[in-house]
C-alpha cells in the first residue's frame, strides 16, 4: 500500500506543480487501533514555488483526493498549515507527530516539530480533546456505542488528561498514553485493541465495564481542572522566520 500512496503523492506533485514537505498517516492507523476496513487517511503539507506567494489575491490552499482503493487524502498549503499551528490546532499536531511517515523533507519536519513544541498552547489542545471526549462519552454503554466510538472516547479523554498533567503535546500512538493510567488497565485495553484489529469499524463488541468507568472518571477529572491550565501565546516572529526560510 505504501507504494501506491507514494505513487499518488508523486502524481499530485507533478499535476499541481508543488513540493510535498511531508506526508503521514492520520486517524486510527496512526493511533494504533485500526480495523481491517479502516481507510488510509493520508495527510500532507506542501509548498508552491516562491513566486506563488507574491500573488495579491488569496488562492486555493488545500488539496483533497479519494481513490477507489480507500486512499483518503487531504493536504494543506504551507502558509495555511503554519497559521493553524500557531493556534495549536490539534488535528494538525496529530499529523506532525504521526508515527507513520510516508515521505518527508527531514530538515523541514524536524524544524516544524520543534516549532510546534516550543509554541504549544495547553489551553487550546485541552479544550479540543475535552469537548470531543464529552461528546463521545454520551454513547458509552448505549446502543449507539461501537468499538470505534469507545476508542475515540477514551483516546480524546486521555489526550486532554495528558495535556493537563504534562503540559505537552499528547502522543499520537494510543499506547503511548498508557503512562497516565493505572497499569491494571493496560492489558485490558491491549486485548480490546486486538479485538478491534479483527472486527469491522462498526463492531458492537462489548466493552468491559471497568473501561467504561475509566473513561467517565477521566472526563470528570478533566472537567474539574479545565480552568487550571495556563494560556501560552505563540511567537509570531518564530513562525514567520520559519515560513520565509522554507519558501526561499
Amino acid at each position: 500500500m505504501k507504494t501506491k500512496i507514494l505513487k499518488k503523492l508523486s502524481e499530485i506533485e507533478s499535476d499541481k506543480n508543488i513540493e510535498i514537505l511531508f506526508a503521514v498517516e492520520s486517524g486510527s492507523r496512526a493511533w494504533g487501533f485500526e480495523s481491517p476496513d479502516s481507510d488510509y487517511d493520508i495527510r500532507f503539507v506542501y509548498k508552491h514555488n516562491e513566486s506563488w506567494y507574491l500573488n495579491l489575491w488569496e488562492q486555493k490552499d488545500t488539496i483533497e483526493f479519494m481513490t477507489e482503493d480507500d486512499l483518503d487524502g487531504s493536504g494543506w498549503e504551507l502558509r495555511k498549515a503554519l497559521k493553524l499551528l500557531a493556534k495549536s490546532n490539534a488535528s494538525f499536531l496529530g499529523w506532525l507527530f504521526s508515527p507513520i511517515v510516508y515521505k518527508a523533507d527531514e530538515s523541514f519536519l524536524n524544524g516544524i516539530r520543534a516549532l510546534a513544541t516550543n509554541n504549544f498552547n495547553p489551553v487550546s489542545g485541552f479544550y479540543h480533546y475535552h469537548s470531543m471526549s464529552k461528546g463521545f462519552e454520551e454513547t458509552l454503554d448505549t446502543d449507539e456505542m461501537t468499538l470505534k466510538s469507545f476508542f475515540y472516547a477514551i483516546r480524546t479523554a486521555l489526550c486532554a488528561n495528558w495535556i493537563y498533567k504534562k503540559e505537552t503535546i499528547p502522543p499520537v500512538l494510543f499506547t503511548d498514553l498508557y503512562p497516565i493510567i493505572d497499569e491494571k488497565y493496560h492489558s485490558v485495553l491491549d486485548d480490546l485493541i486486538d479485538i478491534k484489529s479483527r472486527e469491522i469499524e462498526k463492531s458492537t463488541e462489548p466493552v468491559d465495564a471497568v473501561l467504561i468507568k475509566l473513561v467517565r472518571d477521566i472526563v470528570i477529572e478533566n472537567n474539574s481542572v479545565k480552568n487550571d491550565l495556563i494560556h501560552k501565546k505563540p511567537n509570531p516572529e518564530e513562525f514567520n522566520s520559519f515560513f520565509l526560510k522554507t519558501i526561499q
